[in-house]
């Protein structure tokens, strides 16, 4: 059942099942947290409060934001955690949400029990000649530059092409025709064009984690030419010893989606070193 939470801004739309710690669940640019319909159903299962969240401008949150940066995103996920009790919880983001909830973490410790990072955007991004010369990196970049100078979401499904290699959801048809639906309502390709602008505020928050922290990668995520390299500058950008890597191979920028099982397995490990009731 999908609930509401308004905040500074608009109005935020969410789910929340299961009893237990909290686990908080945030999709990345583009999308919606249905992108998260075959995790979510396995960490309940598992015994964790799990919410998950329609970003600003997403899904059947309000479309039409003053921002869309990561800042703005973490401060939603800290007023959400704040509404259903405090938490601390488990903070997990996929891409953009991954920068989000670094920045959480960073802003609020008490509310943060440890972060999850599924193949995201948190340090700051430079494109290389060298970089270039992996084809699946330059694809995936050509398809993305094409969706945010045009809007459209033809040129999205192209780049959501490559980003999931090999094994796709049954529902994939599905899948496609619900997101093309909720980009063509006004106001959603505009608020994805402006969250695909290049950003600094997470990568300078980096340093001041203080939690745990979990990051996972895709091993032909097309975002990157070396996806555990990015994966592994992330950690150490961090206090030492705070962070871990873990390559899911196969996978390309949406794990959780393409990868349920495994990437459900990485996070319920974490959260049952690290969550707090």
């Amino acid at each position: 059942m999908t609930e509401y939470l308004v905040v500074d801004g608009g109005t935020l739309a969410y789910d929340v099942t299961g009893t237990g710690p909290l686990v908080v669940l945030a999709h990345g640019m583009g999308d919606s947290r249905a992108a998260y319909r075959f995790v979510a159903p396995r960490l309940v299962a598992a015994g964790y409060r799990v919410a998950a969240l329609d970003l600003r401008g997403c899904g059947e949150s309000t479309a039409t934001w003053p921002t869309y940066s990561r800042t703005a995103v973490a401060g939603d996920l800290l007023a959400l955690v704040r509404h259903l009790g405090g938490g601390p919880a488990v903070l997990v983001g996929h891409s953009l949400s991954g920068g989000a909830v670094t920045i959480a973490a960073a802003q609020a410790p008490e509310l943060v029990a440890g972060i999850v990072e599924l193949a995201p955007f948190t340090r700051t991004q430079a494109m290389s000649v060298r970089d270039l010369r992996v084809r699946r990196y330059r694809t995936g970049m050509t398809r993305l530059l094409m969706t945010g100078v045009l809007g459209s979401v033809t040129w999205w499904h192209k780049y959501l092409d490559v980003a999931y290699p090999g094994p796709r959801p049954a529902d994939w048809d599905e899948q496609l025709a619900r997101n093309a639906a909720n980009l063509r309502e006004p106001g959603r390709m505009r608020a994805m064009q402006r969250m695909a602008k290049p950003a600094v505020d997470a990568h300078a928050q980096l340093a001041h984690v203080r939690c745990p922290v979990l990051v996972v990668e895709g091993s032909l995520d097309p975002d990157w030419a070396d996806p555990r390299a990015e994966g592994e500058a992330i950690v150490a950008a961090m206090p030492a010893g705070l962070a871990q890597v873990e390559v899911i191979e196969g996978a390309g920028h949406y794990p959780h989606t393409q990868f349920p099982d495994e990437t459900a397995a990485l996070v319920l490990s974490f959260a049952r070193a690290h969550a707090r009731a």
